[in-house]
């Protein structure tokens, strides 16, 4: 298996309300050689979403603002362009249903908060393509 990073070719969108995490998940996004684009509440991210870019995966916090997450990997699922893109999900509630909710969403990972850096990094191994 290729190790080699993408240089900054892959484009992973990460949504989260909370700037601290924001900020974290975007260090071990970089970190693991990929280009992050942030959005700072639901709305940003859908229209990150529909604005053309490719994105290689996206990284949601299930509860923000405007727009929750697992709506927006509802509206990912009914377009053929984002249905492709994997989404890891993660969230700092405590309640089991939402892991059940996002993965009926179509989310490929739920991660909850707090997390380590290396259970990131490993999501990201697993499921988003470094072609």
């Amino acid at each position: 298996m290729s190790e080699e990073k993408t240089n900054g070719q892959a484009h992973i969108l990460i949504a989260d309300d909370d700037p601290a995490i924001l900020r974290l998940v975007k260090a071990i996004v970089e970190k693991e050689g990929y280009t992050a684009l942030t959005a700072r509440d639901g709305r940003e991210a859908y229209k990150l979403l529909t604005s053309g870019e490719n994105f290689a995966a996206a990284i949601f916090d299930v509860v923000m603002p405007y727009i929750q997450g697992t709506e927006l990997v509802r509206h990912m699922q009914s377009e053929k362009r984002l249905m492709r893109i994997p989404v890891i999900m993660m969230t700092a509630e405590q309640n089991p249903r939402l892991s059940s909710e996002s993965f009926a969403a179509g989310a490929v990972a739920f991660l909850p908060k707090p997390f380590t850096a290396s259970q990131l990094q490993v999501m990201l191994q697993m499921f988003v393509r470094k072609d």
